[in-house]
């Protein structure tokens, strides 16, 4: 090898080592970890291209999907930790990964879904996004609890907390916490004990009775899943899917189909259905103690002699000073019968309290300001024309409203024990068709029969 040969190869060497020295020295370990963090992305001069590689982000989140769009090849996301929405691109140099590690597309990505970020902040676009390892995911949940009042959501014997920042979603849509619904079956998803996105899968409609007249007093069962007494002007509201509803008052009746869709209200003519001559059975009540005192339907009966009934579904209450009450609901069918109550003794004290209590609180009420001239309906019972309000009862309840030419919605709403009133003002109905009529349904349309969900759910 020549002399200049070997000047040359040196001169090599000795610019590449020099190289290798600031290059090792321009990488600075990480604060957290100790190790050596990812160089920022250098734009190669002149072409606007960044080159994609494993090292090709500078920030780094766990956040939620808000929004997805695959036409334009977007994500947003929710920060958890600030609560702020940003929105990233999604390239052919952008890795996507379910929980598992596998390759997945931008259109397997779910609204809610809680997902580890890796992205490009200059350019705001997505290095990698895969489906947190640290999250959980409980499908298709039926048997829960959600208390607003306490942020708390008790599924089974666990409970988990709500965030500020908790999102709400039905049919990839955003909604407010109060329009879930008891008797909607939910996907609930979140990382340790806090839930970060509720997603109804199988929601509710609504149910109304037409030509109901004759059965007002009656009773209905829907499904498996409720029933009630039948009264004037009721609005319910059940389950998305296809049910087979039956209707009884004094051995008259029949049994109808309906389907009922999410977001719908379904009108069931019942006008057709026989309801018999009024038949009466007679019921002997033995009451213990002795002096308890008996209400029917509301009004005060004498336990002393029979009492005779009109067939069908009453509401049947036991009362006396320091005992238990007893209130349940009885069903009338035969010519004659008898009934025992025996009340659980109490402290008499604590039960004159509780009793003192209620018609304290009866003293205030529940007003509904908005959306003005809305038919208003608290737990399925018409109420008035808003602006309106009703005596208040603490615990939980549903307001649906609903008016022509208007999408009807519903609100579960707690209601506390303070001495006060409260005032709701919902947002205006949207417009759109408010009724469907289940005679114009066509016979195929036939949801998922399993879209029922567990009578436990039902309030």
């Amino acid at each position: 090898m020549t002399e200049r040969r070997k000047r040359t190869v040196m001169g090599i060497l000795i610019l590449a080592c020099t190289l290798g020295l600031l290059t090792a020295c321009s990488v600075k370990p990480d604060s957290q970890t100790g190790q050596p963090a990812p160089a920022a992305p250098q734009e190669q001069p002149g072409t606007g291209f960044v080159p994609a590689g494993p090292n090709s982000y500078d920030s780094a989140d766990t956040a939620v999907v808000v929004k997805r769009d695959a036409k334009e090849s977007t994500v947003t996301l929710l920060n958890l930790d600030l609560g702020r929405n940003y929105t990233l691109s999604v390239e052919g140099t952008s890795n996507l990964y379910d929980k598992f590690g596998e390759p997945m597309s931008l259109e397997q990505i779910r609204l809610g879904d809680i997902v580890d970020v890796t992205f490009l902040r200059s350019k705001k676009r997505v290095n990698t996004m895969q489906i947190s390892p640290l999250s959980w995911e409980y499908a298709d949940a039926s048997r829960y609890e959600i208390d607003l009042g306490r942020g708390e959501v008790t599924i089974g014997e666990d409970v988990y907390k709500l965030t500020d920042d908790t999102i709400y979603l039905s049919e990839e849509m955003r909604i407010e916490a109060m329009e879930l619904n008891p008797v909607d079956v939910l996907t609930f998803k979140g990382i340790g004990s806090s839930i970060y996105s509720i997603e109804v899968e199988r929601g509710h409609g609504y149910l109304r009775l037409k030509n109901e007249e004759k059965f007002v007093g009656g009773d209905m069962e829907i499904g498996q899943i409720i029933a009630r007494r039948i009264e004037e002007d009721m609005l319910l509201t059940v389950p998305e899917g296809r049910y087979e509803i039956r209707l009884r008052k004094r051995g008259g009746g029949g049994t109808k189909e309906v389907t009922i869709r999410r977001g719908e209200e379904t009108t069931l003519d019942i006008g057709d259905l026989e309801v018999p001559e009024i038949e009466y059975g007679t019921i002997v009540f033995t009451l213990e103690p002795s002096g308890a005192k008996l209400y029917i339907d509301g009004e005060k009966a004498d336990p002393s002699a029979p009492v005779s009934l009109e067939y069908g579904i009453h509401q049947v209450m036991v009362r006396a000073n320091g005992y238990q009450t007893i209130t349940t609901y009885i069903k009338v069918a035969q010519p004659s019968g008898g009934l025992s109550f025996t009340l659980d003794a109490v402290d008499a004290d604590k039960e004159n309290d509780e009793q003192e209590e209620k018609e304290k609180l009866a003293q205030y009420k529940v007003f509904v300001d908005a959306p003005e001239f809305a038919e208003v309906y608290l737990d399925g019972n018409y109420v008035g024309i808003a602006p309106t309000s009703f005596v208040k009862s603490e615990g939980s309840h549903i307001i649906t409203l609903r008016r022509s030419g208007c999408q009807t919605r519903s609100y579960t709403i707690s209601v506390d024990g303070e001495y006060k009133d409260i005032t709701y003002s919902f947002a205006e109905l949207l417009p759109g068709a408010d009724t469907t009529d289940t005679d114009a349904l066509p016979p195929a349309a036939t949801p998922d029969p399993t879209a029922v969900p567990d009578p436990s759910t039902i309030q």
